[in-house]
């Protein structure tokens, strides 16, 4: 795994676009700090973003880590990168004729993928920690390390989504395609849910419960919008409908199962392409 790992990043710090990505990755990581900046002023009223609690523990977790999954994109652009490279300088071909062979050149990408995934989960829990024991009213170890399910949530989250593009990668070959396709398959998910919620089960449930089975749309349920379990939204939420409304915000294991279920295929296609492939 360490000769593998070896191998990967020395393809990807000999590259200064993907050095750059992945600095510029972890640099936008560190702005969910400024947003205890950040004030509205309306009139008279003034809303001040760190007043409201989104930096207390435990919520510190859901909130950074379902903001700092935004920027999954700048380390996808390196995933797909690493194997439009691997076919534009011909890396892939002279790694096997080195002896490597396809399922370890596979391996390779999705070790890479676990530490650039397990290195931005770390990130995030020592940030995290910092900005709650900085802002938090609540310093209890009990609370401060509770709802930590978030953070197993964001690491399966980057896995899977990074594995998709590894896998675009290797089936397009060309990076900017592969994006293109992705954003094509996000638009194509939100379409047909919007056609099952509103067309073929109207005024039900079932839309969601064939939806969570999509690839990306399961990846995104693992970690729920947080800004709705805030006091101020709740409020609002109950001034105009009269109640409020209860959900589920922590990790269900269906859903963890399902982006497990998801990643395993990606890696195996993207295995089973590359073993199929003329190269």
């Amino acid at each position: 795994m360490y000769r593998l790992l070896t191998i990967e990043f020395q393809k990807i710090f000999k590259n200064r676009a993907s050095k750059f990505l992945v600095l510029a990755y972890f640099i936008l990581l560190t702005f969910i700090a400024f947003i205890v900046s950040i004030e509205f002023e309306i009139g008279d009223f003034k809303l001040r973003i760190a007043d409201q609690g989104i930096f207390n523990f435990p919520y510190i977790w859901h909130f950074n880590t379902y903001i700092a999954a935004w920027f999954k994109m700048f380390l996808a652009i390196v995933v797909v990168s690493m194997m439009a490279n691997e076919y534009s300088y011909g890396t892939l071909k002279q790694n096997l004729i080195d002896g490597l062979s396809k399922k370890e050149f596979v391996l390779s990408k999705f070790y890479t993928i676990v530490v650039f995934a397990f290195a931005s989960t770390v990130f995030i829990f020592i940030l995290s920690l910092i900005l709650g024991y900085s802002f938090s009213s609540y310093t209890e170890l009990s609370i401060v390390f509770s709802d930590l399910d978030y953070l197993l949530a964001f690491f399966l989250k980057l896995v899977a989504f990074f594995s998709f593009c590894l896998f675009l990668g290797i089936l397009v070959k060309k990076s900017a395609f592969a994006l293109g396709f992705l954003f094509l398959l996000f638009v194509g998910e939100f379409m047909v849910t919007q056609f099952l919620r509103w067309n073929l089960f109207p005024k039900t449930e079932i839309y969601h419960y064939v939806s969570q089975f999509f690839p990306l749309t399961a990846m995104s349920n693992l970690i729920d919008e947080p800004f709705s379990r805030l006091s101020a939204i709740k409020n609002i939420e109950a001034t105009i409908t009269g109640e409020s409304i209860a959900r589920i915000y922590s990790l269900q294991l269906t859903e963890a199962l399902i982006v497990l279920g998801w990643t395993l295929t990606f890696i195996w296609l993207s295995y089973k392409l590359l073993q199929k492939r003329d190269l």
